[in-house]
């Protein structure tokens, strides 16, 4: 992966973070919840197609999208924040070079070969 694909997430992961500091939200909670999303990786224990459907659902911008679009009409803070701690764990992630994955194994994503030699090793 390229230097300018690292840095657009990390600027992506920096916004996120300067919008939950806006919106007032806990940094308890941030600090609780902002490995949560990879509890979709137990979806791997059975086996590598549902392991990367599950941990896909989760990791795709569509998911903190759409909960943030609840949460603002729903006029609900805490479901604005939880979208914003997944923002900015996707953001992460990418940054680190942590990609979707494909359903040959977790160490294939759509932004390399995660380990040595690969994206994010």
């Amino acid at each position: 992966m390229t230097l300018l694909l690292r840095l657009e997430y990390a600027a992506l992961a920096i916004a996120a973070l300067v919008a939950y500091q806006l919106s007032g939200g806990s940094w308890w909670l941030f600090a609780i919840l902002i490995l949560a999303p990879d509890l979709s990786m137990l979806g791997y224990l059975a086996g590598p197609k549902v392991g990367a459907w599950c941990y896909n659902a989760v990791h795709t911008w569509l998911a903190p999208v759409a909960l943030w679009l609840v949460g603002m009409a729903a006029g609900s803070l805490l479901v604005v924040h939880l979208a914003i701690i997944l923002a900015a764990h996707i953001a992460i992630d990418r940054a680190l070079g942590y990609g979707l994955k494909h359903e040959s194994g977790f160490q294939d994503t759509h932004l390399g070969r995660i380990g040595k030699g690969g994206a994010a090793g």
